[in-house]
């Protein structure tokens, strides 16, 4: 039975978990480990899809009603003999066999979790019903990627799972946060009352290839702007601070604590952290290369090697943060502008997850660093948009 990790810290006694299909225990035939991943033709879904089908092992089940997810991400695993792609509302009640569960149906950014937010909040809460209903029947093992939102506009820096949070429950973005709450008291009540095995997951602001390219996020923003030649549109006051975690890192987070022996809730993110204005800045800045300035860049892994590479062996940006960010974002348009909007309602001041815990009883750590992961996805957005480089 998995270990209780629940941030108030209580010892809850639970029932055993439900019994699995008779086929995990059949001496002659070992069948294979049916997944199901809800939201799974999203951006982290569609990246879970394909680890978890390398392993030919695995017959994964993809449900979606394709509100923000793509078919597109799947197409390489339509027709496959392990492979299913069901459309579907989790809100409705859905029945198959499987294993496992991974949860992740629900918009995540606030332009679609705020365009119909009762129907959010519905996601979060009678969506995670129908999943804990299904792994209570067939006896899977269930995880929930929550996320960094219910620490709301935390006072606590950086958050740690016993963190309760700062959240405002009738605020534009409660349908999200307050939902995914929600679904979290969902998940260990039916993990103390019907003994559930379930996962919970954290996770933090994630990018990569795939990301809808207005989906209102900030790394995509700056980047689909910056190709389109639009000014980049930092919130205000813009000092506000997130944290960037590359999206094969995310998958290998969830899979771990999946296999593993914990409930969580655990963090899963990057705790890099920057401001949106270093973000928005080092698109524009340029400085002169100073002979003093070499030893500090060797410093922080940037030989002339690395510029040389990207073509800026003459730029140097002055803080180790903005140094991070130049070498993906900074040559993508160096001419663009940049224009503050004001914020939303509830925007939180700053964001930055303690992994502790992801460190000690996963074994994880993000291992790809923002200056890697930003070329990755500019070039999958080039593709998209079909915006060639600069020559």
């Amino acid at each position: 039975m998995a270990n209780n990790s629940s941030n108030g810290g209580e010892k809850t006694t639970t029932k055993p978990p439900p019994q699995p299909s008779p086929l995990r225990n059949s001496k002659f035939f070992q069948s294979n480990m049916r997944i199901l991943v809800t939201g799974g033709a999203g951006f982290i879904g569609s990246h879970l899809v394909d680890k978890l089908m390398e392993n030919k092992k695995n017959e994964v089940i993809v449900v979606d009603n394709f509100f923000t997810g793509s078919k597109d991400n799947l197409r390489k695993w339509i027709g496959h003999p392990r492979f299913e792609l069901i459309r579907h509302d989790v809100t409705e009640p859905l029945l198959v066999e499987v294993d496992q569960i991974y949860h992740l149906a629900c918009p995540a950014s606030p332009i679609f979790y705020k365009y119909n937010p009762v129907k959010t909040i519905k996601t979060n809460v009678i969506g995670t019903l129908n999943m804990l209903g299904l792994a209570k029947r067939v006896g899977a093992r269930i995880l929930l990627t929550s996320t960094s939102e219910v620490y709301g506009d935390p006072l606590v820096h950086p958050q740690p799972e016993s963190y309760w949070g700062n959240v405002n429950p009738i605020g534009v973005r409660s349908c999200y946060d307050e939902g995914k709450r929600v679904a979290e008291t969902l998940m260990f009540d039916y993990h103390r009352q019907h003994g559930i095995e379930i996962r919970i997951a954290r996770i933090f602001n994630t990018y990569g290839p795939r990301m809808n390219i207005d989906d209102g996020r900030v790394v995509s923003n700056f980047i689909a702007q910056a190709l389109r030649d639009e000014p980049l549109t930092v919130q205000l006051p813009g000092t506000q601070t997130r944290s960037f975690c590359f999206v094969s890192d995310m998958v290998d987070g969830l899979i771990r604590l999946m296999e593993g022996e914990h409930t969580g809730p655990i963090n899963i993110g990057n705790p890099g952290e920057f401001t949106m204005l270093e973000l928005a800045e080092t698109v524009k800045e340029e400085f002169g290369l100073a002979s003093g300035k070499q030893d500090q860049l060797h410093r922080w892994g940037w030989g002339w090697g690395h510029l040389k590479k990207y073509g800026m062996h003459k730029i140097v940006i002055k803080h180790e943060s903005r140094m991070k960010l130049a070498e993906g974002i900074l040559l993508i348009n160096p001419e663009v502008e940049i224009k503050k909007v004001e914020n939303t309602p509830d925007d939180p001041r700053q964001r930055k997850p303690d992994i502790t815990k992801a460190k000690e009883l996963l074994g994880w750590e993000p291992k790809i660093k923002l200056r890697e992961g930003l070329p990755l996805m500019e070039e999958d957005f080039r593709l998209r948009l079909g915006v060639a480089k600069k020559k």
